[in-house]
């Protein structure tokens, strides 16, 4: 497991210590999401956490509420992490609030999102680095 994996989950952890709590992995690709979300899922779960894995491929904001976000706040196993991955998981800007942290994975120079809390690239899946943004720095073009 890589240092990168350990270090957002311990990060997480420090930030939300105990609840149910939500966490969203997304990006441009929903494979590289899924992948980083079942790392990130092995590195929460060796922090003696219980998580919970979803995967969206494609979901408005009305169904990822009913269908998943409700639910699971309604659920009844206090300390359990959700963790959704997928492109569709920072849907709209309400359903960033969605959210206790958002990971935001990319390869390359795609550029980021600026509603993450953190950003991995994964050019080299086997080697993934954390990347700090300065979002002053992004073109007002960019899309949110």
């Amino acid at each position: 497991m890589s240092d990168v994996w350990t270090g957002i989950a311990e990060e997480f952890l420090h930030l939300y210590p105990r609840g149910r709590r939500l966490f969203a992995v997304a990006g441009a690709d929903a494979e590289r999401s899924r992948l980083a979300a079942d790392a990130l899922a092995t590195a929460l779960t060796a922090a003696d956490q219980t998580v919970e894995r979803v995967h969206l491929t494609a979901v408005d904001e009305t169904a990822l509420r009913a269908l998943i976000i409700t639910p699971f706040r309604t659920g009844s196993a206090d300390g359990t992490i959700l963790l959704v991955s997928g492109p569709a998981a920072v849907v709209s800007p309400t359903a960033r609030g969605l959210w206790n942290s958002v990971l935001w994975q990319l390869a390359g120079e795609e550029p980021p999102h600026t509603a993450a809390n953190a950003l991995v690239d994964l050019t080299d899946p086997a080697h993934p680095a954390r990347r700090f943004a300065d979002y002053c720095a992004v073109p007002s073009s960019f899309e949110t």
